[in-house]
């Protein structure tokens, strides 16, 4: 067992005896790290923080992690997150805070030893000394957490969770152009970089759709958006294909064809759920790298 202690790190420069949490919490002596998971109902993993050369998968694997009454909870999936287990997720494991670092009884990978530092009340790093890995983690109530933000965050991630995105609408503005023959799309959860398209009609069994394509992808944050990403597919000696891309809700999206001024809304079909099973069989992974995406400027849109 490890006999590191529980790390308080300040981030403002000025000494307090105390420092309010919530409430009557307070740092210091009289904190338990019991109050210090348990003073947000969520924790948001930046993964794409994450410092260090090695690897935890449960917090690898996971968009949240919450801790209530010795059970651990993690979403692992962005469809269904903000409802699936009263917006906790699903119960992973347990945890005991009874010495001066953080044990994890995980499910499937047994016990797991993490020290925490504490940066503020609302942001904690849980560090894996024996792996050399730092995550950061910020705390949320549920009541203010922006659940909508995390796919934007995450998008890549988000767009994997479906085995076909279909084509639903088609505006009647804009130009015709190529992109109007496509009416699948899906993305691989093998890399954040190979999408797949298919000109099969609507309505056919996702198992069944013939991938006429593919190509590499490319994902860039719009300078000024929160709520915004631009999508290229990469049609090999054709131009590439620019989309502003938004997310309409867990199970749809909406593409902006910049080039035609053509709207396209995609649902998703064949939800993928990235689960192991209790017999330590893989139902589906994925293992989840930092994302460190590109900027472009938003074009103004064809009147």
């Amino acid at each position: 067992m490890k006999t590191t202690k529980l790390l308080f790190a300040f981030i403002i420069a000025i000494t307090f005896s105390s420092c309010i949490i919530e409430e009557d919490l307070y740092y210091g002596n009289d904190v338990s790290l019991e109050q210090v998971l348990t003073a947000n109902d969520i924790w948001y993993v930046d993964f794409h923080r994450t410092t260090g050369t090695g690897d935890v998968p449960f917090i690898s694997k996971a968009f949240t992690l919450s801790f209530l009454n010795g059970s651990l909870y993690a979403n692992n999936n962005l469809v269904g997150i903000g409802s699936t287990g009263a917006a906790y997720g699903t119960r992973i494991g347990y945890y005991d805070t009874n010495r001066d670092y953080l044990e994890v009884r995980h499910n499937l990978d047994g016990y797991i030893d993490l020290d925490v530092v504490v940066v503020s009340p609302y942001e904690i790093r849980l560090v894996d000394r024996l792996t050399n890995v730092t995550y950061y983690l910020e705390g949320y109530s549920k009541n203010t957490f922006d659940f909508d933000q995390v796919f934007y965050d995450n998008i890549e991630y988000f767009l994997q969770e479906y085995v076909a995105w279909e084509k639903t609408y088609t505006s009647n503005t804009g130009a015709l152009n190529a992109f109007d023959n496509e009416n699948y799309l899906a993305f691989t959860p093998e890399n954040i970089t190979t999408f797949y398209s298919s000109q099969d009609t609507n309505g056919m069994n996702i198992d069944l759709i013939n991938w006429d394509f593919v190509g590499n992808y490319t994902i860039y944050d719009v300078n000024g958006y929160d709520n915004l990403k631009i999508l290229t597919l990469d049609y090999d000696n054709t131009d590439n294909e620019e989309l502003e891309l938004t997310v309409i809700n867990d199970g749809a999206i909406e593409l902006y064809h910049v080039a035609s001024g053509t709207t396209y809304r995609f649902g998703g079909e064949g939800f993928i759920q990235y689960l192991r099973t209790a017999q330590g069989a893989v139902k589906k992974e994925r293992k989840r790298i930092k994302v460190k995406r590109p900027i472009k400027e938003r074009q103004k849109h064809l009147k």
